[in-house]
This record gives C-alpha cells, structure tokens and sequence, in this order.
C-alpha cells in the first residue's frame, strides 16, 4: 500500500468528488447561518444547516452580484451548488452558483416573535433610555473575563480616564449557560454600586451572540437601575439587547470610549472654560468699578461738604456778581452826583455870588424888597467870601441911588 501525503489525498477525494455527476448540480435546502460577505473580493461565506448537520458553502462575486435580495443569517434558501473539497484545508463544502429564499428559519421566526413582543412591551422606546453620565466614578464591565473584550475596555479606559475605577463582572457569554449568567453579573454589577455599566462581548457568529437575543437578558437590561452601554459583535450585528440599552456601541472598545470621557479633553475643556471665567470676571470687574465710580460721584455730589462747597461757590459767584453791581451802580450814582453837582453848582448862590453879587438877610428872611427893612436894622450881607453885619441908614424903595 502506497503512502500518501496530505496534499495527494486532498487532491484525490476533490478529483473523486468531481467526477460524481450527482455532486455537479445540486439543489440543497437549508438555513443560512455565519453569513459573511468580504467587501474587498465580495465573495460570500456561510453554513448551510438544517435540524441535524451542517455544510460550510462559498458564493464567489461573479455569482453574489446576480442576487435580488440580501442573504442574511435565519434565512431558508434553496441553492443551487456543486459540492466539492477545499485541498488546502481539506474541508467539504458547497460552491453556489444561484439561491432564492425558501422561508425564515425557526430561529429567525422565534427572534422576530420575541422582538414584536418586547417592543409592544416598550422595551424598546427610546423614552425608556437614560443619559449616561459624564463623570462615572465606577464603570462596571460585564463580559468574558478571558475574551479579547475585557482587555479592550481596560486599555481604553485607562488611556482616556485613568481616575476612573474599573470593575469586571466576569459572566459566560456564549452556550447554554450564557443567558443565566450575564444577568447574574448584571445583578452584581447593579449592587456594587457602578454608574454605568458595559455589557457585552467580541464578535462572533449568529449562534455565539444568541445569548444576547435571550428574553431574560434583554429584560435585565431593561430593568437595571443603571445606564447600559451595550457592545454586542461588531458594527453589522445587533441584537435585542443592543436595542433594549440606554446606548449601543458596535464594539466594546466603542463603548469604552462613549462610557468615559477623555482625560486630555477634560483639561482642555477646563483650560477653555478657567480662560472665559477669567474674561466674565474681567468684564464683571469693570462694570462693577464703573458702576463704583457712578456711585461715589453720586455720592460726592450729594454730600453735605459738596453741598456746602457747591453753596459757597455759589456764594462767592453772587457776592462777586453783587460787589459788581454795586461798583457799577456806585459809578452811575458818582457820575450822577457829579452831575447834580455840576449842575447845582451852577445854580449854587455862590456862584452868582462870586460874581459880585450878595445875599442880604434880616435874621434868616432873605430880603427881596427894600420896603421890607426898617431903618436901623441890623441885617446880614452874605458876600462870596465870608459875611457883613450891617445897619440900615436910610431905606429907598425906588431905583434912585441913595
């Protein structure tokens, strides 16, 4: 008996399986499941299954872009494919050259039951969702505690908010057991007292996120009394819990990042905000100094020593207006007495008397009249300069000399 290599018996069993005419055009019935369509080649992988076993089956691009609708895991189809053996990895399946659907699959249909039963619920309303909070003290992380995820959470949170503390409630995340677990850890997590709270797990397969589309665990979302931030697969895969959180990210690395806040932006936003305190405290200062000025200036002016200060002033101004109106009246009434003066002086006695003439009194009667004087009498001559007492002689009433 000969002995083989790997490779010559690969080689054999796939020349084997392609000289089976009944193996190079069949039409197989099953579910799609692990569907995968690479966006560089465009070639799509998946598992053909039904109750009892399941085929892996490849659909190249030439081929998938001929499809009028989206395959999706939990879809019956029917394909139509050759079957055939992968020499580098000696595994058996189908290459599909054609499928159209054939139904949902009874996993797709309970899904669906179970997703129009919590939405009339109201599980879903985004009523029900609550804010997460900016500044958690405690962030709680309920996953697989040897899963790649636990390690991307720590290394994000570590990064962008280093005072925060970090918890990990270890929970099975895929099997039987898995849906009893993570409640359980999300219990414990509510207990401890987190103010927020990253459930989930890594990518995976339909099957291995199946423990997120279970009722009870979508349900102990809905009811944890604290904010859920679920990071369920990757950005193409949602499941009910995702959609029972207060907020879903499509990685636990996503949800890290919107579960804390950046450290280095914490400090920029508080350096922003000091500088604008600073400003408004700056602009407050000036209107206060202002309004401080105002006040004093009031003040001041409504002060007794402004008062009197004003009054004196005011004093001073109406004395200096008076002593003005008086000089000015004393220099009209100076011109006018000069006046009177000049013209009295002009009308004056002596005047006329310093002309040669005089006054002549009998006592203090001046005389006018010669009749009026008896002879003998004692009369009084009032000269320009100085005065005559004299005695009547002889008196003559006509204007003959005497």
């Amino acid at each position: 008996m000969a002995i083989l290599t790997i490779s010559q018996l690969n080689r054999y069993v796939a020349f084997k399986l392609k000289e089976d005419k009944a193996l190079s055009s069949l039409l197989v019935r099953g579910e799609i499941s692990n569907f995968v369509c690479h966006t560089r080649s465009g070639h799509c992988y998946f598992t053909l299954k039904d109750g009892e076993a399941a085929v892996k089956a490849v659909m190249f691009r030439s081929m998938a872009q001929r499809l009028r609708f989206k395959p999706q895991d939990g879809m019956h189809i029917i394909a139509a494919a050759s079957a055939s053996l992968y020499e580098r990895d000696g595994s058996f399946q189908l290459y599909v050259t054609d499928m159209q659907q054939d139904g949902m699959g009874a996993q797709q249909i309970a899904l669906e039951k179970l997703r129009q039963k919590l939405t009339e619920m109201g599980v879903f309303d985004a009523a029900a969702k609550r804010p997460i909070p900016p500044y958690p003290k405690k962030i709680g992380v309920v996953t697989s505690a040897a899963g790649a995820a636990v390690h991307d959470v720590m290394q994000v949170v570590g990064r962008r908010y280093p005072i925060g503390v970090l918890e990990i409630f270890p929970a099975q995340v895929q099997g039987e057991a898995a849906p009893a677990s993570i409640c359980k850890a999300i219990r414990q997590a509510e207990q401890a007292g987190c103010d927020v709270l990253i459930v989930g797990r890594g990518g995976g397969s339909a099957e291995d996120l199946s423990a997120f589309n279970a009722e009870s665990v979508v349900m102990a979302v809905y009811h944890c009394g604290v904010p859920i931030i679920s990071a369920v697969g990757h950005e193409t895969d949602v499941t009910l819990t995702d959609a029972a959180a207060d907020l879903r990210a499509p990685t636990p690395s996503a949800a890290a990042e919107l579960a804390v806040p950046s450290l280095d932006e914490m400090k920029n936003l508080l350096r922003q905000r000091t500088k604008q305190l600073q400003q408004i405290f700056a602009i407050y200062t000036e209107q206060q100094e202002n309004r401080l000025r105002r006040l004093t200036e009031r003040l001041y002016a409504a002060s007794p020593q402004q008062k009197r200060m004003q009054a004196e002033q005011q004093l001073s101004l109406l004395q200096n207006r008076l002593a003005q109106a008086m000089n000015l009246r004393l220099h009209a009434a100076e011109a006018d007495v000069q006046k009177e003066i000049a013209r009295l002086d002009a009308l004056s006695p002596l005047k006329i008397l310093s002309r040669g003439y005089a006054l002549v009194y009998q006592g203090d009667t001046l005389l006018r009249k010669a009749q009026d004087v008896q002879q003998d009498a004692l009369l009084k001559v009032q000269l320009s300069e100085g005065q005559l007492l004299v005695k009547v002689l002889k008196r003559k009433d006509d204007q003959d000399d005497i």
